[in-house]
């Protein structure tokens, strides 16, 4: 089963410490146990761009879909059994102490029904 991972910045969260923060470190265990598929960074909210239809009419907008203290800072997407193994997995992730970790269960593909 797949999850993608929200990593982001949480201000009540542990005071940021480089030593204990190596996402890098993290992703390679991951990678070599076959877990984390993919990842990466993202470039801060604030070079985000909103996009909106409303009346039919398109709506472009700088800067992310809301504005809330924690911002988005990166993603994961893992493979594992259950949601229990996912927990386990983003628990291990230095972003769960000094940030929060969001994970949630992707849909499954249908690529092999033909449609």
């Amino acid at each position: 089963m797949e999850f993608l991972l929200l990593v982001a910045s949480d201000p009540d969260a542990e005071t940021w410490d480089e030593a204990g923060a190596n996402s890098d470190d993290w992703s390679a265990e991951m990678d070599a146990i076959g877990v984390r598929q993919r990842g990466d960074r993202l470039q801060p909210a604030r070079s985000a761009t909103t996009v909106r239809v409303r009346n039919g009419e398109l709506v472009v907008s700088g800067g992310p879909y809301t504005r809330a203290p924690q911002e988005i800072l990166g993603y994961d997407i893992i493979e594992c059994m259950s949601v229990t193994d996912a927990i386990e997995v983003a628990s291990a992730h230095p972003m769960s102490r000094f940030g929060c970790i969001e994970i949630r269960a992707m849909w499954p593909r249908h690529d092999d029904e033909g449609d």
